[in-house]
C-alpha cells in the first residue's frame, strides 16, 4: 500500500494532466454536439436549390426565398421565330413546383456526416457547395410537343428555282431557302427555361437556312432558249434567257393528226431539209419516199426536229398559217423559220399545250 500511494505521489502531475485533457476533450466533444444540435434546423453555407442560395437559412426563410425566385417561371414561355411567336404556359407544360421537397432536401445534404465534423466545418466557415435539382417538375411529353409543333411550323424545304411552261407562257418560280429548326437543341433551351431562374423568357429558334441549288440566274443558263407553242390560238412563242421574244402565227396538226401535247425537246437543225415522207395511209404512193429539196418538198427553208418524224419547219401555203391543216407538223412562213432556226439550239425545251 505504502508503495502504491508513493507511486502516485511520484506521478501526480502527469496523471493529473492527462485527466484534464480527457475532460477538455469531452467538453469540446460535448459543446460541438450541443452546437450541431444548434444548427439542427438551419441549411449549411454553400447549399443552393438550383442556382438560388439557401445557405444559412431556416426552412421557412428557404421557402420564403425559393418562392420569390422561381415565381417570375410561372409566366409563359415565348419561343420567337422572327415575327412569329409561339407560346408554352405553365399549364401546357404542367409545371409542378415542390419547394418543401426541395428544402427537406437540401436540409437533409447540410446533415450528411457526423456531427463533430459538421460542427468544425460550420466553426470554421467552409462552406458545403453541394446543389439540390431546382424544385420544378414538367411534362417531358408536353416540351417534346410544343418542339415539334413548332418546328412543324417553321421548318420548310429548300426550293429550287423553276420554269413552269403552259400553252401561253413561261412563268419562271423563284427558290426558296428551306429552315431546318435544331429540335434537339430547342428542346434543351426549353427545359432550361421551364426550370432556371435566370433563363432568358423569349427565346430564339435555333435554325440554319439552307439556299437552294438552283437560282433564277442559273436557269438562264440553262434554258438560254424556250419554246411554247398554243394550239388553240395558232402561235409559237419563243423565250430567251426565260424573257418573251417573239410571237409567231403557226399552223398545227389536223383532226386526227393533231400535234400532241407534252414537253419535249428540239431534237435536231437542218437548212433545206428533204422530207422522209412517213410510212403512213395520208400519204399514199408517196409513204416511205425522200423527196429532196425543191418544189415538190413542202418543208421550206429550215426544219427543227421535235419528235418521231414530227417537227416545225417553214412552208410555202402560208394560207393554213393560223389554222389546223398539217399532218402533225407545226408550219411557219419561210421569214418566221428562218428567225426561229437562229434562235434557238438543238435541246431547247418546247411545250406543246
Amino acid at each position: 500500500m505504502d508503495e502504491f500511494l508513493g507511486f502516485v505521489r511520484a506521478h501526480r502531475w502527469p496523471v493529473v494532466s492527462a485527466l484534464g485533457v480527457v475532460f477538455l476533450a469531452g467538453s469540446l466533444v460535448g459543446a460541438a454536439y450541443a452546437y450541431d444540435a444548434s444548427q439542427a434546423r438551419v441549411i449549411a453555407s454553400g447549399v443552393h436549390v438550383g442556382r438560388v442560395d439557401v445557405g444559412g437559412l431556416t426552412p421557412a426563410a428557404a421557402r420564403h426565398k425559393l418562392r420569390r425566385a422561381y415565381r417570375p417561371l410561372e409566366r409563359p414561355l415565348v419561343v420567337r421565330a422572327g415575327p412569329r411567336r409561339f407560346t408554352l404556359t405553365e399549364r401546357a407544360a404542367r409545371l409542378a413546383f415542390h419547394v418543401d421537397r426541395a428544402v427537406s432536401q437540401a436540409l437533409a445534404r447540410s446533415r450528411r456526416g457526423w456531427f463533430l465534423s459538421r460542427a468544425v466545418r460550420e466553426l470554421a466557415g467552409h462552406d458545403v457547395n453541394a446543389q439540390v435539382g431546382p424544385p420544378i417538375a414538367y411534362s417531358a411529353a408536353a416540351v417534346d410537343r410544343f418542339v415539334h409543333r413548332v418546328q412543324a411550323k417553321v421548318e420548310q424545304p429548300v426550293r429550287n428555282a423553276r420554269v413552269q411552261p403552259s400553252a401561253d407562257s413561261l412563268v419562271v418560280v423563284r427558290g426558296r431557302d428551306g429552315i431546318v429548326v435544331d429540335a434537339t437543341e430547342l428542346w434543351r433551351e426549353v427545359r432550361r427555361a421551364l426550370v432556371s431562374v435566370d433563363a432568358a423568357r423569349v427565346i430564339p429558334v435555333p435554325r440554319t437556312h439552307r439556299t437552294p441549288k438552283m437560282t433564277v440566274a442559273k436557269l438562264r443558263l440553262r434554258y438560254p432558249s424556250f419554246v411554247t407553242v398554243d394550239r388553240d390560238h395558232f402561235q409559237l412563242r419563243v423565250y430567251q434567257e426565260l424573257k418573251p421574244a417573239r410571237t409567231y402565227s403557226i399552223a398545227v396538226g389536223q383532226i386526227g393528226l393533231e400535234t400532241p401535247a407534252g414537253l419535249y425537246h428540239i431534237q435536231n437543225k437542218q437548212v433545206d431539209p428533204s422530207w422522209a415522207v412517213p410510212d403512213s395511209s395520208w400519204a399514199g404512193s408517196l409513204a416511205g419516199a425522200v423527196i429532196p429539196p425543191g418544189p415538190d418538198d413542202p418543208l421550206k427553208a429550215r426544219w427543227l426536229g421535235i419528235f418521231s418524224g414530227a417537227g416545225i419547219h417553214g412552208t410555202e401555203d402560208t394560207g393554213s398559217i393560223g389554222s389546223a391543216a398539217s399532218h402533225g407538223c407545226i408550219r411557219m412562213t419561210i421569214p418566221d423559220v428562218i428567225d426561229l432556226y437562229d434562235r434557238v439550239e438543238v435541246g431547247t425545251p418546247i411545250y406543246i399545250g
